[in-house]
């Protein structure tokens, strides 16, 4: 019972990852109609970043405003600069644009870092295990990811629920072509949904650097899980994303806990269950 609950609590925290992915890139293809196969590159980039950050500096705590910052700026210029260009192109475009990017972002991270293994070390002031039931104890560090994951899914939903930029971006992912109509401007919109979705992608990974080591390609398999989650959740979906991700963290750690060679197989089975019974996903729209 004792392996259960450290398994169960790891999945938690492992799907509301995959949560902080999953909701930019469902937003993204939601409001934009672009596949952004870079997704798990930023990702990578804020993991390396939470570890630059926290050898030049002594402090992980300057990671993760460092990652929202960093996402929200560099999220605006690739939508200005290149992602703009491609909204309305073909998806083949847009999928060699953003596996070009990958390459691009594997190049830079080599050249400015190197191709090496590193470790971030996990906070000092979160450093223990809180006690959880009779002999059980769990890293107070995974209890504060899984707290601050929660706290941005809230976040987000009233965002996107009780704002009125939320407002715009649920017209903008049911109803594009009205955008104009209702006077609203869908540049700032796009520009505003990427930048958001760089930045949790970001924050994801330099929560997860602690967690993990930091080395070249690590998004890869984060991006593949969150195109499994974006499916199963529907897309332009928060909730199904939420939902979603906390299914597939589940079954995946579960997986390779208890049955590691049927851990990817359940995962995929789900999702062809899932498309089986409802192709728009749990909570998407016909």
């Amino acid at each position: 019972m004792t392996t259960l609950l450290a398994q169960l609590l790891n999945g938690l925290q492992y799907g509301l990852l995959l949560f902080l992915i999953s909701s930019g890139l469902t937003l993204i293809f939601g409001v934009m109609g672009v596949i952004n196969l870079a997704h798990g590159s930023l990702f990578m980039i804020g993991a390396y970043l939470a570890y630059v950050v926290a050898n030049a500096t002594g402090s992980f705590w300057l990671a993760p405003p460092a990652a929202i910052v960093g996402g929200l700026l560099f999220g605006a210029i690739l939508e200005t600069g290149l992602f703009r260009r491609f909204r309305d192109r073909e998806h083949l475009d847009q999928v060699l644009l953003t596996f070009a990017l990958i390459l691009l972002f594997e190049e830079a991270r080599s050249l400015l870092i190197d191709n090496q293994f590193h470790s971030v070390a996990v906070p000092a002031l979160l450093d223990f295990s809180v006690p959880i039931a009779g002999g059980f104890a769990y890293s107070a560090y995974r209890l504060a990811v899984l707290g601050i994951c929660l706290i941005t899914a809230g976040i987000m939903v009233l965002t996107v629920e009780r704002t009125r930029i939320g407002s715009a971006i649920r017209a903008a992912a049911e109803n594009p072509e009205m955008l104009g109509l209702l006077g609203l401007d869908a540049s700032r919109i796009h520009r505003t949904v990427f930048a958001a979705g760089t930045a949790l992608a970001m924050l994801a990974g330099a929560l997860a650097a602690p967690l993990q080591s930091v080395y070249p390609n690590m998004g890869d398999g984060f991006l593949i899980l969150s195109f499994v989650v974006v499916v199963i959740g529907g897309l332009g979906s928060i909730a199904g994303a939420f939902w979603a991700a906390l299914l597939v963290g589940l079954i995946d750690t579960l997986g390779k806990a208890y049955v590691p060679q049927l851990a990817g197989i359940a995962v995929c089975g789900t999702m062809a269950l899932v498309l089986l019974v409802r192709p728009a996903g749990l909570f998407g729209k016909a």
